[in-house]
């Protein structure tokens, strides 16, 4: 070789990894190998091309040094060198997969194994062979007979270990709803009455009770499962790093989910763009069984393009009943699975669609509130039916699993939270750990919010995000959130400095206009930190990774209590400023005769005595039927209840209407500059004023007050041009006579 070619470090083995099951490169173990070749990217064209005929290679096309037709060329000849050493040492025509790495002169090799420690030799001795066709003297022969040699003489070792299941088991990955469709799965199977383990990022759990804790999202966590005794089904949440690192844990499965494909963990272990990311989510659908089923998200592209690479059945979930996945699906001998009419409908080739039950029924949804929740109801649901478990097992699933510590750990469990100063918060914790993870919080967070109330947001995540993405979640946080602190946990922080973690999300809070904004070392502490400013009606979203143990034992320290489907369903219907009973109220309203609306009125008062809306409305009924006597004491009644907006300032006029009445105008002008002080451009109260004005003999304070009010109000082009002269005369008429 030249001097120049031979003064370059030639060749490095950076890692020879064995993975024990099913990879990114084949669908049983193989062996990878990542090499660095600068050697090899270096040389002078004519020398690769005399190195390739002496290899036997045919057409071969080096490129320049350096280049990306080099680097396929080095790719072709390392693929060239692995198979003539497979065969070598008798391994036949040996499978080989070759990838680019992370920068040009990067080579990731891929070959199956039976044998440990021969597969990790004839690792080693391909960069061994690599190394010696650049050496001065050598010739090929004898580099791949010394490398064979050392294959051939070194012990076989073990075999893999990775498990093939005895029982039906469900593989679940995703970027988000990984875990809460793994826990509700198991919840189902368990509601059916099988013997059910599941492994997630929480631990190996056996009919609900923990038996490791830990993240065992990998092979360890499928192995803790399937060897419970007397198992009947096994579900493994399967997270990318374990696929990556060791391959599956099993070699096999029945049912496999894929959630979603988001930006998360990206510049990791070679993976750096979503497609990429989907090809390792992918992993966990080649190997079900062909008579199984793929449960694939049909609203996500690269999720739905995965069935192209499947031997078994597809089964598309949508959120959208019009998809074109469900269709496509069904067309393809498979099934699908929607909502349709508020209802989760199962669509298949034959049959009306079957109505499995109706979304506002299925507690994890938050009535609806949650699409990310919804969606994975939505897959749990079929991957439950595709393992063969009862329709009605999986109805009663759906109906009881809900979003509290119980069932589901740290993903959006809510609490309400008394306030020091009177009043009720809602506190949502929730593992959001990315943009699509916080961008859901931040929808149900708002979905819960009372009429006026506000958003508060303890932001953190794990610092092995990438700069851009911490940027973007401060982004998200600054324009979804009214009061943002941030905050980092030591635990988490994976080689970050905990300043810098803060710096970058406040960097990207300030790109929307947020600024100052404080930061904690602890989860709790940004909780603390929120708490003091938190007023009635608004909601804490508290992103919790390493902390939610110390947050919900604070929450119940303070009064908090955990919100069942009811109390949630409640607060949903509060925040689109409804009632729960707003057709029975309609109803009232739509009556004609005072006595029947009155009767109707009392009687939903009765039913729940200490709801203020419905107070308010029967003081109304009255109210309008003449009795301002009994409409006083009922509006009191529902204000001195806690009434919210947007309803307490309706009730205060009214109620000053009804003072008016009875000769109390004094009371009633208090009570209506009351709500002028909060809504200065309210025209209701502003006539009112008047009226009451009129009432107390200042009938010239109310015009000129009312012509100052049509003034700030009015964009007429006519009453404009004579702003100043109107203006003058509201002056001149309010002030006191002589």
């Amino acid at each position: 070789m030249s001097e120049a070619g031979a003064t370059l470090p030639a060749v490095r083995v950076d890692e020879v990894r064995v993975l024990d099951g099913p990879n990114l490169y084949f669908a049983r173990p193989a062996i990878k190998v990542t090499l660095d070749l600068p050697g090899y990217l270096g040389l002078r064209r004519t020398e690769c091309e005399r190195l390739a005929a002496r290899l036997g290679m045919r057409a071969v096309r080096p490129g320049k040094r350096r280049s990306a037709l080099r680097q396929r060329f080095v790719m072709r000849l390392v693929r060239h060198v692995t198979r003539r050493l497979g065969t070598e040492i008798g391994a036949g025509r040996l499978g080989v997969r070759v990838r680019a790495g992370s920068h040009p002169a990067e080579v990731v090799l891929a070959f199956p194994w039976v044998h440990r420690t021969k597969g990790q030799t004839a690792g080693e001795q391909v960069g061994r062979v690599l190394a010696g066709l650049l050496e001065r003297g050598r010739t090929v022969d004898e580099v791949f007979d010394e490398a064979a040699a050392a294959v051939i003489a070194s012990p076989d070792g073990p075999g893999p270990s990775v498990l093939t299941p005895t029982v039906p088991v469900a593989s679940v990955t995703g970027t988000n709803g990984k875990t809460t469709t793994t826990r509700l799965m198991a919840h189902i199977c368990m509601a059916a009455g099988l013997t059910t383990a599941w492994s997630s990022t929480d631990g190996v759990v056996v009919m609900g009770e923990t038996k490791e804790s830990g993240d065992f999202s990998g092979p360890a966590g499928a192995r803790g499962v399937l060897e419970t005794p007397g198992l009947d089904i096994g579900i493994l949440e399967t997270a990318r790093g374990g696929m990556l690192l060791r391959g599956m844990g099993v070699t096999r499965n029945d049912v496999s989910v894929v959630t979603n494909v988001s930006a998360d963990h990206l510049g990791m272990q070679g993976i750096d763009t979503l497609d990429q990311l989907a090809e390792v989510k992918a992993i966990v659908t080649t190997v079900t069984r062909p008579e199984g089923w793929v449960v694939l998200n049909g609203d996500d592209p690269r999720v739905w393009a995965m069935r192209h690479g499947i031997k078994a059945k597809p089964w598309a979930f949508s959120l959208d009943p019009a998809s074109p996945a469900l269709w496509e699906s069904i067309n393809q001998g498979g099934r699908g699975i929607t909502v349709l009419d508020g209802e989760i409908v199962v669509l298949s080739p034959n049959g009306d669609p079957d109505r499995l039950v109706r979304i506002v029924d299925v507690p994890m949804t938050l009535s609806g509130l949650s699409d990310n929740n919804i969606a994975n109801a939505l897959a749990g649901a079929a991957a439950c039916l595709g393992l063969g478990v009862t329709r009605a097992a999986v109805v009663d699933g759906l109906r009881s699993f809900a979003p509290d510590p119980e069932h589901n750990w740290g993903r959006l469990n809510t609490y309400t939270l008394p306030l020091e100063g009177g009043g009720r918060a809602t506190v949502v914790m929730d593992m959001a750990h990315n943009e699509a993870g916080l961008e859901a919080l931040l929808t149900v967070a708002r979905g819960l919010t009372a009429p006026g109330g506000a958003v508060r947001l303890g932001l953190g995540c794990a610092g092995d995000r990438a700069d851009d993405a911490i940027v973007a979640m401060g982004e998200l946080a600054g324009r979804g959130a009214d009061d943002v602190v941030v905050r980092y946990t030591e635990h988490y922080l994976r080689g970050r400095e905990g300043d810098e973690l803060l710096g970058l999300f406040r960097e990207g809070l300030a790109k929307v206009g947020v600024l100052d904004v404080p930061g904690y070392d602890t989860e709790l502490g940004a909780l603390e930190a929120l708490y003091p400013h938190t007023l009635d009606g608004d909601v804490l979203a508290v992103m919790t990774h390493a902390e939610r143990l110390e947050v919900d034992a604070w929450i119940r320290a303070h009064g908090g209590t955990v919100d069942d489907a009811d109390s949630i369903r409640r607060k949903v219907v509060a925040a689109r400023g409804e009632h729960e009973l707003e057709g029975e109220i309609t109803a009232v309203w739509e009556l004609t005769d005072d006595a029947r609306r009155i009767e109707r009125a009392q009687r939903l008062v009765d039913g729940h005595p200490r709801d203020a809306r419905l107070v308010f409305e029967l003081a109304g009924v009255h109210d309008s039927a003449g009795d301002a006597a009994t409409a006083i004491g009922l509006y009191e009644q529902a204000l001195g209840s806690g009434l919210r907006e947007p309803y307490r300032h309706r009730a205060q006029l009214q109620l000053a209407s009804s003072l008016r009445v009875v000769g109390r105008a004094p009371e009633a002008a208090t009570l209506v500059a009351g709500v002028l002080a909060e809504r200065p451009t309210n025209t209701a109260a502003m006539m009112f004023r008047a009226l009451v004005q009129a009432d107390l003999g200042q009938e010239r304070q109310a015009v000129a007050d009312l012509i100052r009010a049509a003034l700030d109000a009015t964009t007429d082009v006519d009453t404009q041009s004579y702003r100043r002269a109107l203006r003058a005369y509201a002056d001149e008429i309010a002030a006191p006579t002589s």
